[in-house]
């Protein structure tokens, strides 16, 4: 039974890191007390291992021991072996094209798919959907698929954010990019404004958070979903 947190960010402006879903992440990981922790959306700036570091020092406030994907010698087999998982924010693109490289996006969906609990943020909740398509991060590096773990039957939008009528700025919105994304594909998208996550438990997929939630669909004006709202498509 499929047991997923999918959020939009780790920490809310002004917030901490993850406390806005602090109770969440305990009922997720509940009666486990070791995950792996996916360090490798971070570009630059920080190391994996420093990365790393911050994860575990927020799970071992709630009793849970995290180690870096990075660190096993067969991260295959870690996978396989784990009994839970925490993928970061950070670049799409890269996070991707390394879980590629290494054979790990089958591995990972494959774990997560059988029931072990996943939590995701930006990047990490991006590779939940169908395939990255809809990310807003830059093309850094170019990953040999686009395709990711297909753990709902949607793409992401992490971040989604409504146009701002004060803000001189002419370019496209958020909104206009996820049309342009549906004049040449049907996949619908979930635009997770900050605060927001999805929620999958066995079958059931539902919005939840602070905000209402903006819906996708190709061929279809936008909609707005209230917290609690089950999605099917």
């Amino acid at each position: 039974m499929k047991n997923i947190i999918l959020a939009s960010t780790s920490t809310l402006f002004g917030g901490e890191y993850l406390a806005y879903i602090k109770e969440q992440i305990k009922d997720l990981f509940k009666g486990i007390d070791s995950i792996i922790f996916v360090p490798y959306a971070r570009p630059g700036g920080i190391s994996h291992d420093e990365y790393t570091a911050i994860a575990a020092t927020y799970f071992a406030g709630i009793g849970i021991n995290v180690k870096g994907l990075h660190t096993f010698a067969d991260p295959k087999q870690a996978i396989q072996e784990a009994k839970g998982f925490f993928t970061g924010g950070g670049n799409t693109f890269l996070l991707v094209k390394q879980l590629h490289e290494q054979g790990l996006m089958t591995e990972l969906s494959a774990a997560v798919s059988s029931g072990k609990p996943y939590l995701g943020s930006s990047a990490g909740s991006n590779i939940g959907g169908i395939n990255m398509q809809t990310t807003n991060d830059m093309p850094i590096v170019y990953p040999p698929s686009f395709e990711t773990m297909g753990l709902v039957p949607f793409n992401l939008n992490p971040h989604y954010l409504d146009p701002n009528p004060d803000l001189k700025h002419n370019g496209e919105t958020r909104e206009t990019r996820i049309k342009e994304f549906h004049t040449q594909n049907t996949i619908p998208v979930v635009g997770l404004r900050e605060g927001n996550w999805i929620r999958v438990t066995g079958d059931q997929v539902t919005t939840e958070g602070s905000e209402q939630t903006r819906i996708f669909e190709a061929g279809k004006a936008p909609y707005e979903v209230a917290a609690g709202t089950v999605l099917s498509f």
